[in-house]
């Protein structure tokens, strides 16, 4: 069995990804590492080029940024790194350069991979979400953060099967617009998108802003303060978990401070009607999947 890692990445510094990490926590799992890296306004060449290890394969792309609107481009790049993964892998695993995993899954992960290897009718695997606000303490807890998403698809696939390519701005994958058929991989991304410094924060967005707004409204956003407002919540919890060892660095490097007041709720009736039911049943109403989820 072979396992190929895939991923996409553009102004790392710039924009503050924890992409080293992200890549170091997959690299066990895999066989392979495929690294797309857009050409950037920072040194992220030369970034990820200095991971020294014989799995990782970098490549370089420009990004075609007429075709940004609702994150396409973001689609695209990420299509042409998983065309860039070893025709002889039987699984693709996907990270964003904001994902990391725990190393306590590196062997679920591959466990997975194994068991559902000769299953055709398992087209990927999906991963809970773990999905961190402010800082390195707080998780969403809301219907407004999605639960799970594929991070793993089925690299050979029937011939009379379409391709599988990302879907929207890569948020998941899909096989000629159809959902895929997947099984749970029994491990979870931790994201880590929304932890920087307010400043850092708010710079961050502006930045990517391009790839979901069009000029005009781009050009507004930019004239937005430079500092994210973090209050801006309907509810979070209290992370009382390990984070990734990759992360430890990271996290000691935190030179911000947040206050977070965890009893505060903000919903509309709907909403926290639909969170009650959630926390008291563990079932979340009306939820979007990118999926189809094949039971037990």
């Amino acid at each position: 069995m072979k396992i190929a890692g895939f991923t996409i990445i553009r102004n790392a510094i710039l924009n503050d990804y924890p992409v080293m990490e992200s890549i170091q926590s997959i690299l066990p799992a895999v066989d392979e590492m495929v690294v797309l890296v857009g050409k950037s306004d920072d040194e992220t060449l030369e970034l990820i080029r200095s991971l020294k290890d014989p799995k990782i394969r970098v490549y370089e792309s420009e990004w075609d940024l007429t075709r940004r609107k609702g994150g396409e481009v973001l689609a695209l790049e990420t299509d042409k790194a998983l065309a860039l993964v070893s025709h002889d892998a039987d699984w693709a695993f996907y990270i964003q350069a904001d994902e990391v995993m725990h190393e306590k899954y590196i062997s679920v992960v591959r466990e997975s991979c194994e068991k559902y290897l000769d299953d055709p009718a398992v087209e990927g695997l999906l991963f809970d979400y773990l999905h961190f606000y402010g800082t390195y303490d707080y998780v969403g807890d809301s219907r407004t953060w999605y639960r799970r998403e594929i991070r793993i698809i089925r690299k050979k696939l029937q011939p009379a099967d379409g391709p599988i390519s990302a879907f929207r701005d890569a948020q998941g994958f899909r096989k000629q617009g159809e959902k895929l058929n997947v099984k749970k991989s029994g491990a979870t991304i931790y994201h880590y998108g929304w932890v920087k410094s307010p400043a850092r924060m708010k710079a961050k967005m502006k930045n990517v802003a391009r790839f979901w707004q069009d000029e005009g409204d781009w050009q507004k956003f930019l004239k937005t303060e430079d500092v994210f407002d973090y209050s801006d919540f309907d509810s979070l919890a209290l992370f009382q978990d390990s984070h990734p060892a990759v992360m430890k660095e990271r996290i000691a490097r935190q030179d911000w401070h947040i206050e977070i007041d965890l009893s505060r709720k903000k919903f509309n009736p709907a909403d926290r009607l639909l969170y009650w039911i959630e926390k008291k049943t563990g079932i979340r109403l009306f939820e979007f999947r990118n999926y189809r989820l094949i039971p037990d």
